[in-house]
């Protein structure tokens, strides 16, 4: 087979890049659409969103630790696809899946007996920790089936096609809403009120319903295979390497979220209130800006692959600047927004005067996470899995903890722990560009 050319051009990049970013938002969407329904619900809704909000970052920490597997799984099938041997790659999907459900069940049974204690170390308590415990014990079952989701979108993403993942993606994310209208608040003598517990189920179903679809989809329009197959891939070990490194870097980046919301819990339930509606927004915006990093991760690699430096080098400046119009669209639109967006989540007086106090740290900091976002999703198809590690261990150590405990030193409050999340931002988004310019740039004819 010979080497395939990848055509570089605002068509082909935002062919990917749109896709990725429908399918990107879904992902949050799931969880911000819990934290708006949860917030406003009639009975204990500051409590059942401090909930929400504990739980909900917990399993994220859970999700994006074992869920490296599908940058992985991308950046070595891009990778063949661009040197034309794609066919060599057939059998490792299979087995790479097969490793990270087995490790998700294992670590999904390991929580399950000690999840209250988990829960106070998060600084949960009282009706707060009742709540936790509830919603995690449904929540948890959506973990191994959301793994799956992910290791195949990593599959079509190595073959270049953002579609059927954007089509999974919003399945599930609209489903998600429409259960949670259903379940959280009731049909009048139809269904009783589920309250938190109704999220829970609505989020799990959702799930459910993705990882079928992605099944179908991967045997209907692919030849992936999903039988396991031996001997061992050659390359299964590459792939476990490189999904270490990006579980340690996972490991530092939820140290990072999961300290910022225990430092939240102990300030009071309204902070904790309040700082959730910011991450999940946080997180959204993340992942809609992410959407030219899964484009720069899919082409990247195929580029690597091809040894087309120039293409590379033009490629990383193309996806950046839309990268960073978007998000200046979001910018303007948060500012003209910013009241409306707290009332979606909550209609709580108190939380909203919280959130509305530390939402502009997170508005202006879109532009400088964007740079962060973009080229993280670049390195990953390129293999780079080493030095993220090593970039997000230095932002979370150096960075982000002592000026987190700095904060909380001078009391500043939430203040502290949204500054120390733009200073995280920004050392991650200068130690990328100098890697690329420092790599790449010697490289080019």
């Amino acid at each position: 087979m010979s080497v395939q050319k990848t055509a570089i051009n605002f068509k082909t990049i935002n062919k990917l890049a749109i896709p990725a970013t429908i399918a990107g938002i879904a992902e949050p969407l799931l969880s911000i659409t819990d934290t708006a329904i949860v917030g406003n619900i009639p009975v204990d809704g500051v409590e059942s969103l401090a909930a929400a909000g504990i739980v909900g970052s917990f399993l994220s920490m859970l999700i994006w630790i074992l869920g490296q597997t599908r940058s992985a799984i991308s950046a070595i099938i891009s990778q063949y696809l661009g040197a034309g041997k794609l066919d060599k790659v057939q059998t490792l999907p299979a087995q790479a899946i097969f490793l990270n459900i087995s490790l998700s069940i294992l670590i999904l049974l390991s929580t399950i007996f000690i999840v209250e204690d988990i829960f106070k170390l998060l600084n949960a308590s009282g009706k707060i920790l009742q709540y936790c415990i509830s919603y995690y014990a449904i929540r948890v079952w959506g973990f191994p089936l959301t793994l799956f989701v992910f290791a195949v979108m990593g599959i079509f993403r190595g073959l270049q096609n953002t579609y059927w993942p954007m089509m999974i993606a919003l399945v599930g994310a609209l489903l998600n809403v429409l259960l949670d209208v259903i379940l959280v608040y009731g049909i009048e003598g139809v269904i009783a009120p589920m309250y938190l517990e109704g999220a829970a189920w609505a989020s799990l179903i959702a799930q459910a319903i993705m990882a079928i679809m992605a099944f179908v989809l991967l045997l209907t329009k692919t030849n992936i295979s999903l039988k396991l197959k031996f001997p061992l891939h050659d390359e299964l070990g590459r792939l476990v390497i490189m999904s270490l490194n990006l579980f340690v870097r996972a490991i530092a980046l939820n140290t990072a979220l999961i300290l910022a919301v225990r430092e939240a819990t102990a300030l009071g339930d309204k902070y904790i209130a309040a700082h959730t509606i910011a991450l999940n927004i946080w997180l959204f915006s993340a992942f809609f800006i992410d959407g030219y990093g899964a484009a720069g991760n899919i082409m990247g690699g195929r580029l690597l692959g091809a040894k087309d430096y120039n293409g590379l080098w033009f490629l990383a400046k193309r996806i950046l600047l839309y990268g960073l119009l978007v998000s200046l669209v979001l910018v303007l639109f948060g500012f003209l927004f910013y009241y409306p967006i707290g009332r979606l989540f909550s209609n709580e007086t108190v939380v909203l005067q919280t959130f509305y106090a530390i939402f502009f740290i997170v508005i202006l900091g879109w532009p400088m996470n964007t740079m962060a976002f973009v080229l993280d999703g670049l390195f990953k198809g390129l293999g780079e899995m080493k030095y993220l590690r090593n970039t997000l261990l230095t932002a979370t150590f150096l960075g982000f903890i002592p000026v987190l405990f700095l904060g909380k030193y001078l009391n500043w409050g939430l203040y502290g722990i949204w500054i120390a999340f733009t200073v995280w931002m920004l050392i991650r988004g200068l130690a990328l560009v100098w890697k690329f310019r420092s790599k790449f740039r010697p490289l080019l004819s």
